[in-house]
């Protein structure tokens, strides 16, 4: 069991180098920003328009298959499952909500013949959903049908259909852009393109260094907390413990000492992590100058700046609508 092969999100991909590699990470950041706010307010084709994209940038980089097969297959049958589930959940249009609290509560307590009582309201709802549901049942247009599928008790409506379709776009959209960014950028070079973003902010008295710092070592420390869980776990089955005979009380007590035991080692690794910073004379960013990478903007990074406008220009004009 090797957690850093089977759980490949989040990591990042050294060979071969692709032309999403050679990008300066503070355009690639604006472009997952995009991948990520673009589905607001956005119609069900523009959608889908955004998940072809994505797979289309990943065909185009020529990255590895072995490396994004593991990745996409699971996110695309997770996405057609929530799209099946909602495609066929009611729509909830048909819905009559209610007021918690009477319009006039004088004429509740002391209904008068003729007046609208309680029962009175109660009904006019009923017959209000009534002819609703009679309105949309005599509604007919030229090509128009408001059930899009039905076979016995399934029902697929516009409504349902539409909602499937924003559901599980965004599911794959916001999963796969943010998947696909860490897979083609260091975690040095996010630390420099962050850090030159905020860097206006230093005017606020704002620890920049401080904290981009910390989110560089939060980067390095996710693959040693999955080495530590693969060492515990195959540690475990080194043993061959029979958990049947264990009970389930000493099976949780067993499980507890393995998580007392995780949690020592990532300290004592976070301990050695700062020793180190120690003797390589880190105290503090004023006299330890961290640098992370040298970024400069070449001729591919601004077609990516120029293609991105035209991204957004494409999307308020054809992309919008309702939420």
């Amino acid at each position: 069991m090797d957690l850093l092969r089977s759980l490949p999100l989040g990591l990042y991909l050294e060979e071969p180098t692709t032309w999403l590699h050679k990008l300066d990470p503070r355009v690639k950041l604006g472009w997952l920003m995009s991948f990520l706010f673009a589905p607001i307010l956005a119609n069900a084709s523009s959608r889908i328009a955004l998940s072809v994209l994505l797979i289309l940038i990943t065909l185009t980089a020529r990255i590895p298959l072995r490396v994004w097969r593991q990745q996409m297959v699971w996110l695309l049958i997770l996405s057609i499952f929530v799209f099946f589930l909602s495609a066929l959940a009611p729509d909830g249009m048909a819905v009559s909500y209610q007021p918690r609290l009477p319009a006039d509560e004088m004429a509740f307590v002391n209904p008068q013949p003729g007046s609208g009582g309680a029962g009175e309201r109660g009904s006019g709802g009923a017959g209000e959903q009534k002819n609703f549901l009679s309105a949309i049942a005599n509604l007919k247009s030229p090509g128009y049908s408001y059930i899009v599928f039905k076979q016995g008790p399934i029902a697929v409506t516009r409504r349902s259909l539409d909602l499937a379709i924003r559901v599980s776009t965004l599911l794959f959209t916001l999963i796969y852009s943010t998947n696909l960014y860490l897979l083609t950028t260091a975690p040095e070079e996010i630390t420099a393109g962050i850090e030159s973003l905020m860097r206006p902010l230093r005017r606020f008295n704002w620890p920049v260094t401080e904290i981009v710092l910390t989110l560089t070592l939060s980067l390095r420390f996710i693959p040693l907390v999955l080495e530590e869980v693969q060492n515990l776990v195959r540690s475990v089955w080194t043993r061959a413990i029979n958990w049947k005979k264990l009970g389930l009380r000493r099976a949780i007590r067993l499980w507890m000492t393995i998580a007392e035991r995780l949690l020592k080692n990532l300290l004592l690794r976070a301990d050695q992590i700062a020793s180190a910073m120690k003797v390589r004379g880190f105290t503090s960013p004023d006299r330890h100058r961290v640098e992370w990478s040298q970024l400069r903007m070449k001729r591919s990074d601004w077609l990516a700046i120029a293609t991105l406008a035209v991204f957004w220009g494409v999307r308020l004009i054809w992309g919008n609508g309702e939420l």
